[in-house]
């Protein structure tokens, strides 16, 4: 792919001394509107900002790939800056990589998935070229840059000797966007196994799908098995009996040569008694079992995100317009426009939430078979009222007997048809229908029971009690294992219709955000430029609900940090457990506190739920200057 295509000499700047991300961005969006590839500026960088909020794109080696996708481009193109010094706030997969060349995208929303993964895969390819890197980040003009970006990357392999050995290797790639990662890592196991002589198949598990997929042939020739991934691979079964490498994406990345390596150690005294952890229906394999049921649980409530915001937010306008407006009458004529959007937004929760989450974990586990059967337990744990807990079995059940049926019952030729189609979905939700309904979903019904009559009988310190574990839970890792486990609690207790736990998690997770910019306002002097270029952006983040902009403080100074934030997260979560308040609209952030329930009522509600935030805050602040002042008090001494 002639990358020259997609870009243009007035569209590449080398030299420009700009310091911050947000310079860059705002640089490289005007560079794109004098160039007529976006109508508007500000539509062009708010989508810059959504996908940023996704995940990071700083890579490696100074360099970042960001994108918008919106319908203002014009026509997909990309743009280049190369700064005279890094960018220091520019967050990055690898912490130390300090941003210098940047290659922004823009790409039409109708080309999301055709153009948008071409040119980055592309990029991504040739940029796994450490020649090719050291020649970009070394242009000195910007007509060089656009030179290099019409070398083929293919013409740096000429001189890479062909594979002269017996070796052969096979490697599945995939990292959590499926783009830029996922190709670097195969390009660089490409290139340095040719470079040894060793014959290598590399499989890319990405946004595209899968591609190059590994034959069978080239599975029987294949002396190891190299899986470079972040996230959950599919089809592992096939490589059972290989001796297999298991490695982050960034690993091969960093030193392909090492894990060549590693496999190639592993190969030379191997038996296949050795592994059987590639199996996934393996027993014995208790660790693979556990990451899988925790990815399904993850993946589940993923799905589930979008309908609870949505469903919460129509339910919650529609009783808004009806007070706002005098409209109670209309609201409560069921078949009034009010009634009926109303009852939209409560369907969504009441009626989709559980079979959605359901089906999704078990897809999870064994891919689209499984989704008839999640969808049908997640109806009947509906129907014996069971709620989230019930939701998440059936899906467990779905995922699991499914993934057991593809094993064991399958056929070729034209009766293949017949298994996907009807025995699948049929006798699996069948199945799935009948343990759910009559066997092992009435104790879980029971023991759902239990958990609400628990929540509502809450109150005083119990209420305050589980309010400060919640708190705690929130701040513990910013967005990790731990908070998503109190995030999974507190939408199951939604579910079952107790909104507190929900109101706490929302009111905490502004705790960590505000601290952090308070105590570089107040106390600038403890602080280096970069970290108070963060804190003055989470302040921002917090009002959205979102806690991951206090990782780089935590990951820079763990203990201090998070110990701080749980501190200020325990009061403020005891203190809106303690009065009941309740929301039942998720994702809404700062807006939250016009949408409260149950508590003391009126204005109060909103005070004692923000109010809380801001105590919790307070608190935080004064831990972190206090605990920071020890920390360089401790350096100097």
């Amino acid at each position: 792919m002639d990358l020259t295509k997609a870009t243009s000499l007035d569209l590449i700047t080398v030299g420009k001394d700009i310091t911050t991300k947000k310079e860059a961005f705002i640089f490289l969006t005007e560079k794109l509107y004098q160039a007529g590839k976006i109508a508007s500026k500000e539509d062009f960088l708010k989508a810059i900002y959504e996908r940023e909020a996704e995940s990071v794109t700083g890579l490696e080696n100074g360099i970042a790939i960001p994108h918008g996708k919106s319908d203002t481009v014009k026509r997909a193109a990309f743009t280049i800056l190369k700064t005279t010094k890094p960018i220091r706030d520019y967050e990055s997969l690898q912490p130390d990589n300090q941003v210098q060349l940047i290659f922004l995208l823009a790409i039409p929303t109708a080309e999301a998935g055709t153009t948008h993964l071409d040119i980055l895969s592309e990029l991504a390819t040739r940029l796994a070229d450490v020649n090719y890197r050291h020649q970009l980040m070394t242009a000195s003009t910007a007509n060089e840059l656009f030179q290099l970006l019409g070398t083929s990357s293919a013409t740096d392999n000429e001189n890479v000797p062909s594979s002269t050995t017996e070796q052969s290797l096979v490697a599945i790639t995939a990292c959590a966007a499926g783009i830029a990662h996922t190709y670097m890592a195969a390009e660089s196991l490409n290139k340095a196994a040719a470079a040894r002589g060793i014959e290598i198949h590399v499989e890319k598990q990405g946004a595209k799908g899968v591609e190059d997929r590994i034959t069978t042939n080239q599975i029987k020739r294949a002396s190891g098995v190299i899986l470079a991934h972040d996230v959950r691979l599919k089809d592992l079964e096939r490589f059972k009996g290989l001796p297999i490498v298991d490695v982050p994406v960034a690993e091969p990345i960093k030193d392909a040569d090492a894990v060549l390596d590693k496999v190639i150690s592993k190969a030379r005294d191997y038996s296949p008694e050795d592994q059987s952890a590639v199996d996934d229906d393996s027993d014995d394999d208790q660790t693979g079992v556990w990451t899988e049921i925790k990815d399904s649980v993850l993946t589940g409530i993923s799905y589930i995100i979008p309908i609870i915001i949505a469903g919460g937010m129509i339910s919650a306008i529609a009783v808004m317009i009806a007070q706002g407006f005098g409209l109670q009458s209309m609201i409560n004529d069921p078949k009034s426009w009010l009634a009926i959007l109303k009852a939209l937004g409560e369907n969504m929760l009441g009626t989709l939430m559980v079979p959605v989450l359901s089906a999704y974990m078990a897809y999870s586990i064994a891919d689209k078979p499984a989704l008839g059967p999640g969808f049908a337990g997640g109806l009947a744990a509906n129907t014996i009222g069971s709620g989230f807990l019930g939701g998440m079995l059936a899906g467990l059940l779905a995922g699991y007997l499914m993934k057991w049926m593809k094993k064991h019952i399958h056929s070729e030729g034209a009766f293949a048809g017949v298994i996907t189609f009807w025995v699948y979905p049929v006798i699996g939700t069948l199945i799935v229908a009948v343990l759910m309904l009559f066997i092992v979903g009435q104790p879980v019904a029971w023991l759902n029971q239990l958990l609400i009559n628990w929540l509502n009988s809450l109150a005083g310190a119990n209420a305050l009690l589980l309010g400060a574990v919640i708190g705690g839970m929130v701040s513990f890792d910013l967005g990790g294992p731990v908070n998503k486990a109190a995030y999974a609690f507190c939408l199951g207790a939604m579910a079952n219709g107790n909104f507190v736990p929900y109101c706490v998690f929302a009111s905490v997770k502004m705790v960590s955000a505000f601290s952090i910019s308070a105590a570089c306002l107040l106390r600038k002097d403890l602080f280096t430029d970069e970290e108070r270029q963060v804190g003055n952006q989470t302040w921002i983040l917090g009002l959205a609900g979102i806690t991951e902009g206090a990782i780089p403080f935590a990951m820079a100074d763990p203990i201090r940090a998070i110990g701080s934030f749980i501190a200020g997260s325990v009061v403020t979560g005891g203190i809106v457990a303690y009065y009941a308040v309740g929301l039942n609209v998720p994702g809404a952030g700062i807006f939250s506190m016009f949408l409260l329930k149950g508590g003391i009522g009126g204005l109060v509600n909103p005070l004692i739920w923000l109010g809380a935030a801001l105590l919790g805050a307070l608190i935080s602040t004064i831990l972190l200057i206090v605990l920071r002042k020890q920390k360089l008090n401790k350096k100097t001494a």
